[in-house]
């Protein structure tokens, strides 16, 4: 095929891992481990490093979970500029560094943008990389002898903020959904409700996905919890598999202890060839697309996401082929419900002999932050390659089924593709929405809840509708509803909800 010399292909990948119980720990910071799966990535493409090194002129950082947040903090310190610290290590003088905004879509939203840069000439070679170190950072937090990780490096540096005004509000916070499982046990009660099954064959259901899953970590020498697990070890709770808020135990819950770094660069196919890549290491960007849902709270289904499945047939579209044809998938998998999402809205089967995680997924691969797609990336490439032809599909989740990248690779050739996403977004916007009755008094349904346990005691939180049809927001540490939260099933009960300064409040109606 005669290629556009700007044609964007992926032409190296890289990750890096360590455990605290490995004997050679070496407690390396998030940079050092970002730097790790980064040299691993310039390794892989098969050319001369320091050569591809100094033709790189974008480096873009995905943030790291400890500056993600108002209240996250770097206890160990962290570097001023982690895009150039990573670079400088590696011997790179990028005229352009990026650090994304929060969110788990941000690896292969990052990858979809530099591709189009690298397309439009504005870019000839752009590496892209994120870590996390949260176990090393839990592990030395309350140590007297612990590792110093600031430094501070020269270099401008497009800061994108967090992003996270876009997915909290004064009214969410003040009803504490402040942790992604409560706000996702939420999401999961709502398609629940949609599934006519009751709590315990519900949770069955979450087993019977997410056991798979072990197994492929079990096999990942970068998982941070390789071990394979039974759908009834992961079901059942116990003291070491406590419940964190319904209708999650522990095991069903992204694991945010990690130590990982992963990385992809990118060439433009002029830049390959002059540096001396080989064309098998090629994986061209097939289909991409990017699309955000409605506010949480307007959504007229809680349980699905609309606007994640438009993306999925949109990537799938780009790239000129169906469902049926994609070879290996990696669906974002923080909680069950985002990948329930994909597959009640594509029809794929939960049980899919394919399989729906190359890396092991989030919970036991490990990566609550906001890279663990990178790793889905680093995962498939390497599968594309080794299956010349097919297809691989990433499907990249942030916010609060909030946000949802996706991007279908394959060493199969092909013009590149503008992105096409902004007539779906327009679409997903004018959805009908619910309306929302922030001081809520009067009488309505339970929609959907979840339990918050801090410190042990528990607080319910609920969202309803109001006879009028009215969607509204409320917490209860009411004895008889609590109850019925942990032990029964309370979707479609009746409630009293009252307002109060400080939110509404709920019982039994």
């Amino acid at each position: 095929m005669n290629l556009d010399p700007k044609t964007p292909v992926v032409v190296g990948v890289g990750q890096s891992a360590e455990r605290i119980d490995d004997p050679d720990y070496r407690a390396l910071s998030p940079v050092e481990l970002a730097a790790g799966a980064a040299r691993a990535a310039l390794l892989d493409c098969g050319a001369d490093f320091d050569a591809v090194a100094s033709a790189v002129d974008t480096v873009a950082g995905v943030r790291q979970f400890e500056i993600s947040g108002p209240i996250a903090s770097a206890v160990l310190g962290r570097s001023n500029n982690y895009p150039r610290s990573v670079a400088k290590r590696l011997g790179a003088r990028p005229r352009r560094a990026i650090l994304e905004i929060v969110g788990g879509q941000g690896p292969q939203h990052l990858i979809s943008e530099l591709a189009a840069e690298v397309a439009a000439g504005r870019s000839e070679a752009a590496l892209i990389f994120g870590s996390d170190a949260t176990s090393t950072l839990r592990h030395f937090a309350r140590a007297d002898d612990k590792p110093d990780f600031t430094e501070t490096v020269e270099g401008d540096l497009e800061d994108r903020g967090t992003g996270i005004a876009k997915l909290i509000s004064r009214y969410t916070v003040m009803h504490g959904l402040t942790s992604a499982p409560i706000q996702y046990g939420l999401l999961e009660n709502a398609r629940r409700a949609g599934t006519g099954l009751g709590p315990g064959d519900y949770r069955r259901t979450m087993g019977e996905l997410f056991a798979p899953f072990t197994k492929i970590a079990a096999n990942n020498p970068f998982a941070a919890a390789p071990v394979e697990r039974t759908v009834d070890e992961l079901i059942t709770v116990t003291e070491s598999n406590r419940m964190i808020a319904e209708p999650y135990p522990r095991l069903m819950v992204a694991r945010d202890q990690v130590n990982q770094g992963a990385a992809a660069l990118l060439m433009s196919v002029e830049a390959a060839r002059r540096l001396g890549v080989p064309s098998d290491k090629w994986v061209f960007l097939r289909g991409h697309a990017d699309l955000e849902e409605q506010p949480l709270l307007q959504r007229q289904d809680l349980g699905h996401a609309p606007s994640a499945v438009m993306a999925v047939r949109e990537a799938l579209d780009m790239a000129g082929i169906g469902i049926d044809d994609v070879a290996t998938f990696d669906l974002y998998s923080c909680f069950p419900v985002p990948v329930f999402n994909i597959c009640d809205g594509l029809g794929i089967a939960t049980d899919d002999p394919r399989g729906l995680t190359l890396t092991g997924g989030l919970p036991f691969f490990g990566g609550a932050g906001n890279n663990y797609s990178m790793h889905a990336v680093a995962e498939t490439v390497a599968q594309m390659r080794s299956t010349p032809g097919e297809y691989g599909l990433v499907g990249a989740n942030g916010g609060i089924l909030s946000k949802y990248s996706v991007g279908v690779y394959s060493t199969a050739p092909a013009a590149w593709t503008p992105d096409r996403s902004a007539p779906l977004q327009a679409r997903v916007a004018a959805l009908p929405t619910v309306p929302v009755t922030e001081q809520a008094d009067g009488i309505g349904t339970v929609e959907t809840y979840t339990v918050r346990r801090d410190d042990g005691r528990p607080t319910g939180i609920v969202i309803g509708r109001l006879d009028d049809g009215s969607r509204f927001l409320s917490t209860t540490e009411d004895d008889e509803l609590i109850a019925l939260l942990i032990d029964g099933d309370p979707l479609g009960r009746r409630v009293r909800v009252r307002s109060f300064d400080y939110g509404n409040r709920c019982t039994p109606a």
